[in-house]
């Protein structure tokens, strides 16, 4: 086993929008399972900012896995009750090995 594969020790969910409706909006609430993969997840920091009269709590986290196609940014993550919602794709240019998705949980 490679060294990398021994830090992918988080197994993850990533979902996709179930699809869109009869006018192309998203169907709100709508999400279908794209994949259970291994993953490694790091909180990179948090802040705090007033929106619409209330303290909202933003975390930002990194998440690698293994090289694979179709993520994208709109996609959600799953972990432990835990839902990251999927801002970038960042791949693996040098080695092509795996893939780090920018992502942040709101609270």
């Amino acid at each position: 086993m490679s060294a990398f594969a021994q830090t992918l020790r988080d197994l993850v969910t990533i979902q996709a929008p179930a699809g869109r409706d009869a006018i192309g909006q998203p169907i709100p609430g709508g999400w279908v399972e794209f994949a259970k993969v291994w993953a490694d997840i790091l909180h990179t920091g948090g802040m705090e900012a007033i929106k619409a009269g209330a303290v909202t709590s933003t975390v930002q986290a990194s998440i690698r896995l293994r090289q694979r196609a179709g993520l994208h940014a709109g996609m959600r993550v799953l972990h432990d009750g835990t839902i990251y919602k999927v801002l970038a794709v960042l791949p693996d240019k040098v080695r092509r090995q795996y893939l780090d998705l920018v992502c942040e949980i709101t609270k």
